[in-house]
């Protein structure tokens, strides 16, 4: 069994690349002071019964297909987290949020760290870029259309409109990408490349990067 040191440094150097979303469903678990086998069993339950609650936070499964769900993490009114989770994770018998989430002095540095501490604004980004990490509001989405990958499989792909306070780009999404945002969303993306196409600037979000909306609700 890893030691706590391994567990600190494999969850630090998966926050800064986002490969698992393991550590970061342990992160908001320590954040907002819930048991962690009943914040897993409250994602299982809203992937399963649409809605769930878990101490003061409330689970909501936006969509489902049969490899990932998309769960929406809200308190009161305020958005905390929306984010895809596949299937398989959430099939496991035994709670894998616990090993990371027992690790306290990773738990206390994921809390105090800042997740977005390297975004870029858009008007910085160039064509050729790789590692980007961009905080925007989803403008607009264009209707996905159907296509042939060069690898030969069938895909859904749309464009979204991206800006914050200095620019507008586009973002592509592809399949259930698509359905994790909404016009109005905040996202934060990290871990993307920056492509050209038909002469335009291009985000986009590979099977290394790491997509996540927000929505701010404001209380009536």
């Amino acid at each position: 069994m890893a030691s706590s040191m391994d567990l600190v440094k494999k969850g630090k150097e998966t926050m800064r690349n986002k490969e698992s979303h393991v550590e970061y469903l342990a992160f908001l678990s320590v954040k907002y002071s819930v048991d962690a086998d009943n914040f897993f069993q409250a994602l299982v339950s809203a992937a399963e019964n649409q809605k769930s609650r878990c101490g003061c936070l409330s689970i909501e499964c936006r969509s489902k297909q049969r490899e990932r769900a998309v769960l929406l993490v809200t308190k009161g009114s305020k958005v905390v987290a929306q984010f895809i989770v596949p299937t398989k994770f959430l099939q496991n018998r035994e709670n894998p949020l616990n090993n990371i989430r027992n690790a306290d002095t990773l738990c206390r540095r994921l809390v105090k760290k800042p997740i977005d501490s390297h975004s870029v604004h858009v008007k910085d980004l160039r064509i050729g870029m790789k590692s980007v990490n961009l905080k925007a509001e989803v403008v607009e989405i264009a209707e996905p259309k159907f296509v042939v990958t060069r690898f030969g499989n069938h895909a859904s792909v749309a464009n979204a409109l991206i800006s914050d306070k200095t620019g507008k780009i586009k973002l592509c999404l592809w399949n259930e990408q698509i359905n994790s945002v909404s016009v109005g969303d905040n996202v934060q993306i990290e871990n993307a490349k920056i492509y050209a196409f038909k002469g335009e600037r291009q985000v986009r979000v590979g099977k290394n990067g790491v997509l996540h909306a927000y929505r701010n609700v404001i209380a009536s």
